[in-house]
């Protein structure tokens, strides 16, 4: 039997303050309310003292954000997916926005661990007015520990519920995939960042979005393997592809420090735990 821990987390607006209502079973912790930036927006940190999942090892975050609500979520460290040869190792997250709340879902990078059989499963419903930014970073294996992924399967989807669906399977046999220059071209880490609304983004503000993502790209190292684009109207994406997890998150975060301002008018603050 793996360890299965469940985190509830209740966001609510009291006057200007956002306040957590938090509950836990197994293996999964937040850390204390941080409001670095402004009452209004609440900053935590998730914790899995464990460190990683094996097979059978399912960890399920649900958070739901009332009306003006506004939560950054992050995590201590990364998310290991280990070696097993038993079942797959499961992380589910859940986020439901009330009109009018934010959430910022900014979690370390994952690793699947060469032997690995992960799943990560990433679900936001958005009420009218609520809007989202997100993102998604997984390296394969350790290749600078000389670990590469030679055997094992990480399955992933990112989901705006009825609008937007992005789901992959990595074999690490697949060679076509992980070494064709159609898809990683020997590259082992991958970045996805979204910014989505449960109403269209208007036109001219779609536009400033992707005009503010294509300008950070353009001036960074990894400007031939990213790009921006808008798969739905009230989706912007940007992915990424790179030899490392380090150039990837440099770039997703210097991305979100644009959107943040772009779309909220809100100055970006790191996370502490970012800097250690």
């Amino acid at each position: 039997m793996g360890w299965h821990g469940h985190l509830h987390l209740d966001y609510r607006c009291a006057g200007e303050r956002t306040i957590l209502h938090d509950r836990h079973e197994g293996p999964l912790r937040v850390l204390q309310s941080l409001y670095p930036e402004t009452p209004t927006v609440c900053h935590n940190v998730l914790v899995h003292p464990p460190g990683g999942l094996v097979g059978g090892d399912r960890l399920d975050l649900h958070a739901r954000l009332g009306s003006d609500a506004h939560a950054l979520l992050t995590t201590a460290g990364a998310t290991r997916f280990y070696r097993t040869t038993g079942e797959a190792a499961v992380q589910s997250v859940t986020l439901t926005l009330e009109p009018g709340s934010r959430v910022e879902w900014l979690p370390l990078e994952t690793i699947a661990y060469s032997g690995c059989l992960g799943e990560s499963h990433v679900r936001f419903e958005l009420a009218a007015g609520a809007e989202a930014i997100g993102w998604d970073v997984l390296a394969l294996g350790l290749p600078a520990s000389d670990q590469p992924f030679e055997r094992g399967r990480y399955l992933q989807s990112v989901e705006l519920a009825g609008r937007w669906l992005e789901r992959g399977a990595i074999e690490a046999t697949d060679k076509r995939l992980l070494d064709s220059p159609l898809g990683w071209a020997g590259r082992r880490a991958s970045g996805t960042l979204w910014f989505a609304s449960g109403t269209p983004i208007g036109e001219t503000r779609r536009d400033s979005l992707l005009a503010a993502a294509r300008s950070v790209v353009e001036g960074h190292s990894l400007n031939g393997t990213a790009g921006a684009s808008a798969p739905q109207v009230d989706v912007v994406v940007l992915r990424v592809l790179g030899p490392a997890v380090e150039p990837v998150m440099d770039l997703l975060v210097a991305v979100w420090r644009a959107w943040r301002e772009t779309a909220w008018a809100l100055p970006a603050t790191v996370p502490r735990v970012w800097r250690t």
